[in-house]
């Protein structure tokens, strides 16, 4: 049977090598099929047989929004931007949306950008998933739309910034921060710093103004409690004098420390010899990694080659190159009942779990081959041996957990 395979194998590989121009034609062809269809169903995300439905959504202004960009539900993108319309009020943009996506008809949007240069979407957040849902012509008003801060806008607002400005204030600034070579350094931590507590105060904004509208109140209401403050700092200074007075616990504490601290190295000398043997033995442990890292590297290799690259070390010499193996595997059949992998009741292991096959192919470096002296017959079970005898059940003692089937009911009681 093998004969025939091989010679089946050999006939087939003959056959190729004679039409090996039209198999690498073929194969360049396949290779140029599969590049166009990535590029256009896995760069450009092409899907002519998805079902989508149509949403008109209504802009105060197109916020850098372009056709063709994404649209997404709290980030995850679920169609694209179909067409862009002028209208009175604004911007009507009109979006293709995938058929499976759900998104309530009461959901905010707003138009966002994926990093500071750009590359603005449309993100729906809805509140929660319970309908109505948006279908094929719905329109999302413009009171439910927001979009980016336009740049008219945020230089109108930082020309009013810049004006309450005082650039005596500023001068004063800038004499202290020239009186050290580190003042742009710190110039710099302070621009970077103001631009960072900006930025968190814009992403909270709400709880920002509702913050600044409490602290009036909050320090109102310490303008009121100033007589408590005052008798909090004469509680304090009774409190300090207090500490005063155990002035001597401390330097006794002191004054104890060395000697505490002696018994402490007393005792790491004491058992220096075993720790300098556990050292010892660690760095023998150490050694022994150390000489098998090259065979540890072997058998973990972090190397991963490309797979285009690997299709292509096959074509080589007018051919297509493979390597196959087929030659059975032996396995070994030890003989011992078998227990289903589920099993939860923590079984005692057999006594008698030897090979059965006498194939001397099977198990070559096992312990069943291993060289013996003359007339040892441990290689197998003993003569009229039972099987499916096991070890005798674990001793309970003080610290036993009970293993019940399916593991110990818990809490369990401690040991005692």
């Amino acid at each position: 049977m093998i004969n025939s395979i091989s010679r089946g194998v050999v006939g087939v590989v003959k056959a190729g090598h004679r039409q090996r121009f039209w198999l690498s034609g073929l194969a360049l062809v396949l290779v140029v099929v599969v590049a166009i269809a990535y590029l256009t169903f896995g760069a450009l995300r092409v899907d002519p047989f998805a079902k989508t439905y149509q949403v008109r959504v209504e802009l105060p202004s197109s916020g850098g929004l372009l056709e063709g960009v994404d649209v997404a539900v709290r980030g995850v993108k679920i169609g694209r931007v179909e067409t862009l319309a002028l209208t009175p009020n604004g911007v009507d943009a009109t979006v293709n949306i995938d058929a499976t996506a759900k998104i309530p008809v009461s959901s905010p949007v707003r138009v966002s950008g994926l990093s500071a240069a750009g590359e603005q979407y449309i993100d729906f957040e809805p509140a929660s998933m319970d309908g109505p849902f948006l279908s094929d012509g719905s329109v999302v008003p413009l009171q439910q739309t927001s979009t980016p801060v336009p740049l008219y806008q945020l230089l109108t607002n930082s020309d009013g910034v810049l004006a309450q400005a005082d650039p005596e204030k500023l001068e004063i600034i800038k004499k202290e921060l020239s009186l050290s070579k580190e003042g742009p350094q710190k110039l710099t931590d302070i621009v970077d710093g103001g631009t960072f507590m900006l930025s968190t105060l814009d992403s909270v904004l709400p709880e920002t103004v509702s913050l600044l509208k409490t602290s009036r109140i909050a320090f109102t209401m310490l303008s009121d409690v100033s007589p408590g403050i005052g008798a909090v700092a004469g509680d304090v200074s009774e409190l300090m004098m207090g500490v005063n007075k155990m002035d001597g616990g401390y330097r006794k504490f002191v004054d104890q420390g060395p000697a505490l601290m002696s018994a402490l190295d007393n005792l790491f000398d004491d058992n220096s010899d075993t720790m300098v043997g556990l050292l010892g033995n660690l760095a023998t442990v150490s050694q022994l990694f150390y000489l098998r890292v090259p065979a540890l590297n072997a058998m973990f290799p972090n190397f991963r080659g490309s797979a285009l690259e690997a299709l292509s070390t096959a074509f080589h010499d007018n051919g297509v190159w493979v390597t196959a193996d087929i030659y059975p595997r032996y396995t070994c059949d030890y003989g011992t009942p078998r227990r289903p992998a589920s099993a939860a009741d923590y079984p005692e292991p057999f006594l008698h779990t030897y090979c059965r096959d006498t194939d001397p192919q099977v198990l070559v470096r096992g312990a069943k081959n291993a060289p013996r002296p003359a007339g040892d017959d441990t290689a197998g079970p003993p003569q009229g041996a039972d099987l499916g005898e096991m070890a005798d059940p674990t001793r309970t003692g003080r610290y036993t957990i009970p293993t019940p089937y399916g593991g110990p009911v818990l809490p369990i009681e401690p040991p005692r």
